[in-house]
């Protein structure tokens, strides 16, 4: 009877280290996954494009195969493999950041001098004259894929970067738990999203109330302007994360100038502060992510999208 109580006390207290490691993980992913609340955001902002112009039933569908992509980026090709860097080349996880921080600023600034200055898109145009729409519906899942790889990709780099984690598995659960917590929230708010203005409409049509009815019509008539405020709010948290990646990359590499000038100004602008000490380094973050994709655009889409495409046969597909 001692022993099989001696045998309950170890469980009890295997259970205990096992529930104080599950809290200790999902604790770690929170704070993680809080650092990449702009790319999340835009995200967000993004994916509902790929099911324009599908039969509402395509839509649901198509976002959960975009999901499974998404996981596949995440668990099963980035993981191991930033596991694996952190491990034995700790070193290239500093530019990786970099290279996607300079990534986001570029997308942000596009997206802003697409604003300042509209224009055609001729991939636009070549994507919706396709005529079969399970081609269709397969070539926007495949781009919406490729454009989460890369997404995912930051996302789970800067996740890596913010766990403080004594072990290697507790960092790899960590990170797993973290990305899957992310593509969840992500596409779950896609999926409200998409189907809302549906909602909106199934309530002005059978509400059994006024105000049902009138709530209806508002969600019909707001989900544009939703859609449009998240799309804003993703390109300025685009060009702010990026430019503060950017920035912090460069003080870690053994160049503090600028971060630590904006650091100075801040304080200066904003004195026993926290609050305010961040939105001002969130603002200067900001026009330094701008600048840095005014100057990335030409770069990008007059030498390195044109090599890419000669190298692979394949054009760069942009948002």
């Amino acid at each position: 009877m001692s022993g099989l109580l001696a045998l309950l006390d170890d469980v009890a207290a295997i259970a205990k280290v096992a529930a104080a490691s599950v809290d200790d993980v999902v604790g770690q992913a929170a704070k993680a996954g809080s650092k990449v609340a702009g790319v999340v955001i835009d995200d967000a902002a993004v994916t509902p494009k790929y099911v324009t112009g599908f039969k509402p039933d395509r839509e649901l569908p198509i976002i959960w195969k975009i999901t499974k992509g998404s996981l596949f980026n995440k668990l099963i090709v980035l993981m191991p493999a930033l596991l694996l860097l952190n491990a034995f080349a700790p070193w290239v996880i500093t530019p990786l950041l970099m290279l996607g921080g300079a990534y986001l600023c570029f997308e942000g600034a596009e997206k802003v001098f697409h604003w300042l200055y509209p224009h055609g898109d001729a991939h636009v145009e070549k994507d919706m004259s396709v005529g079969d729409p399970l081609h269709l519906e397969e070539t926007r899942v495949k781009g919406a894929i490729k454009t989460d790889f890369i997404l995912s990709a930051e996302i789970m780099t800067i996740i890596l970067s913010n766990i403080e984690a004594d072990s290697f598995w507790f960092e790899a659960a960590t990170l797993a738990f973290a990305g899957v917590a992310v593509t969840v929230f992500v596409y779950g708010a896609v999926a409200l999203i998409v189907k809302m203005d549906d909602v909106g409409v199934w309530m002005a049509a059978n509400g059994v109330s006024a105000p049902g009815r009138a709530l209806g019509r508002g969600l019909v008539k707001g989900m544009p302007k939703l859609l449009t405020l998240l799309t804003i709010v993703g390109t300025t948290a685009m060009l702010w994360v990026g430019g503060s990646i950017i920035i912090h990359g460069l003080d870690v590499l053994g160049l503090p100038w600028l971060y630590d000038e904006i650091h100075h100004i801040a304080v200066a602008v904003s004195p026993n502060s926290g609050f305010g000490e961040w939105a001002v380094t969130a603002i200067f973050d900001g026009i330094f992510g701008l600048v840095l994709g005014m100057l990335l655009i030409p770069v990008v889409t007059r030498v390195l999208a044109p090599l890419v495409a000669a190298v692979t046969g394949k054009e760069r597909v942009p948002y």
